[in-house]
């Protein structure tokens, strides 16, 4: 028998009295990507909500699969990211869990009658896991493309997209990325897509992707990562700056995450929220201007640290009270030394343009003074670049604005990042934005698909 979209099951089918949906026939909307958002399903011309009493973790892998958005990471009521507008389907889905579509999956009557569209199902699903680890929150990273799930490349695989990675799986944060085949062999394909992101995004989907250029790679390069693990009680992040390790602060409590105000915030709390984002000692605290500062719940209040706290909540605070905060008590901001990141702007590509560097909250540039390839060579291997083919100066990549970072910089060409080579003080320079230093590294070539040949130094 055939049948079609909006037609009853026959009785006796072993799906009484049910409407189907066809393959095909499922979406999730709201979400922050095609692959997360409030649960709907087309059942008699239309769009239905799926109450989320009615719905189960093996019923969101069925929909993940679908989709072909990879495996679920998590199911709530979409009452939590505000209420799903229009009809709700009255049916219960019972999946096993290994069905193709959810047109397989038995239905029955609905568990809550009373079930209404502000009690519908919120899906999550990912394209991304962590195989042949301890622990759920560590191993080779794998990433599920058309249905198959295969190794990813670690050739440009950093801390910063690992990052993203932990907070996207509910893993807290990139405690390291080992390599050598840590977590051993894949058996399926290698996928050589490159993520460049810089710690910020809520998921790997929003990080700039390259996927053409890069070279063969093998199983024994597979990308990896040690996650701190699942959240705390009291989970920390700093939004609204130009890195993870740099903006206003927030906590996350009872589901929710929520502002920390303060009359006294100094460098020792400032300090132990660094410390427990494990972002290198406190550069600063400040108070985000007007323009910056948070509108949503209040988490916490009064925070005093002794400095040596390994946890925020290890310190003495305050919840906030059920009043409105007025007064004195303002939102609070930390930069900490791990958020620094160095970055080409205005070439042809990430991997050329001139050097700016984000330090205290801000881009800056750097001044061209003893400017050479050995300075080039850092920031090269820094931005996972290659090798360093010309330092340009004389704004060659045209002038920067804003302050000026570093000036006089002499590296060895052996430092893990610019600012660890011997330099002028930051912000101390005698230079003007024509100065501005830049470079050019074999990465370019990969972006733009070039193949380098041998190169031969000439004699004479």
């Amino acid at each position: 028998m055939r049948w079609e979209v909006g037609t009853e099951v026959p009785e006796g089918s072993g799906n009484s009295q049910v409407s189907l949906v066809a393959p095909g026939f499922v979406r999730l909307v709201g979400g922050d990507s095609p692959c997360s958002g409030s649960l709907e399903v087309y059942d008699r011309d239309q769009w239905k909500a799926v109450c989320h009493s009615d719905f189960d973790a093996k019923a969101a892998e069925v929909v993940c699969r679908e989709l072909q958005c990879g495996t679920a990471l998590s199911v709530h009521g979409a009452a939590q990211l505000g209420e799903v507008a229009g009809p709700v389907w009255d049916r219960e889905l019972q999946c096993v869990g290994n069905e193709s579509t959810i047109l397989f999956c038995p239905w029955g009557a609905s568990k809550d009658k009373a079930c209404t569209h502000s009690n519908g199902t919120h899906v999550t699903c990912t394209r991304f896991r962590l195989v042949n680890g301890s622990t759920a929150c560590e191993g080779r990273v794998e990433v599920e493309v058309l249905g198959t799930w295969g190794t990813l490349c670690a050739s440009r695989w950093d801390l910063s997209d690992a990052h993203v990675l932990c907070r996207h799986l509910g893993c807290g944060f990139a405690e390291s990325i080992p390599g050598g085949g840590h977590f051993g062999r894949g058996t399926g394909p290698v996928w050589r897509d490159s993520f460049h992101c810089d710690g910020t995004e809520a998921h790997l989907g929003q990080c700039p992707v390259t996927a053409l250029g890069a070279s063969p790679c093998s199983q024994e390069n597979a990308a990896a990562v040690i996650c701190s693990g699942p959240a705390r009680h009291m989970s920390v992040r700093l939004v609204g700056g130009g890195s993870r390790c740099d903006g206003r602060v927030e906590v996350f409590q009872h589901g929710t995450w929520g502002r920390v105000l303060d009359e006294q915030w100094d460098m020792q709390e400032a300090s132990v929220v660094c410390r427990q984002l494990q972002c290198g000692e406190a550069e600063a605290a400040y108070t985000p201007v007007r323009a910056e500062r948070g509108r949503g719940p209040v988490g916490l209040r009064g925070v005093r640290c002794a400095g040596h706290e390994a946890d925020l909540s290890l310190c003495k605070t305050s919840l906030p009270e059920s009043m409105p905060t007025e007064g004195i008590m303002e939102d609070m901001g930390v930069v900490c030394r791990g958020s620094r990141r160095v970055r080409l702007a205005d070439g042809a590509g990430r991997c050329a343009g001139r050097v700016e560097i984000y330090y205290q909250g801000r881009w800056g540039t750097v001044c061209d003074d003893a400017w050479d390839l050995a300075d080039a060579a850092v920031v090269c291997r820094q931005l996972g670049c290659g090798g360093a083919l010309e330092a340009a100066g004389s704004a060659r990549f045209g002038e920067g604005s804003g302050q000026i970072w570093l000036d006089g910089v002499n590296c060895s060409g052996t430092e893990a990042a610019l600012w660890d080579c011997h330099a002028k003080a930051w912000g101390q320079h005698d230079c003007r934005h024509k100065e501005d230093a830049g470079v050019i590294c074999s990465g370019l070539c990969w972006e733009w698909g070039w193949e380098l040949g041998p190169v031969r130094l000439g004699q004479g």
